[in-house]
């Protein structure tokens, strides 16, 4: 058996840059990953009359509590990581690239927006 080859897994040579990458990343994680998340469990363990929409995350709760919950965010941002990975350093595709970022930033916006709307009404 040979080693693995982690050279492949690097910005290095492509049209995209660390800092892009990390900037894009960043937002996505804290709308959709802590925005989200705190939001949905403030309206989950502690606003009675209100239920999870959602029914896989209500599913993943039901379960498994709050850790079923979290496990399936992390699917869903492992799964648009490693789809953004492959478009960037593979393919050279922006729209790989940007994509899933960008898709779970405005996804996380408007959830969490619309959590605290229900959270403070």
């Amino acid at each position: 058996m040979g080693s693995a080859d982690s050279d492949w897994l690097t910005l290095e040579g492509s049209s995209f840059s660390v800092r892009s990458f990390s900037s894009v990343w960043a937002v996505a994680l804290a709308t959709y990953g802590v925005g989200d998340v705190v939001t949905t469990i403030a309206i989950v363990y502690f606003v009675p009359t209100f239920t999870e929409a959602n029914p896989a995350i209500r599913w993943a709760i039901q379960s498994f509590g709050g850790g079923g919950f979290l496990g399936l965010k992390l699917l869903v941002i492992y799964c648009c990581l490693g789809l953004s990975i492959w478009g960037g350093v593979l393919e050279e595709d922006p729209l790989l690239y940007y994509g899933p970022p960008v898709l779970l930033t405005v996804l996380g916006l408007v959830v969490t927006g619309f959590n605290l709307t229900l959270l403070f009404s």
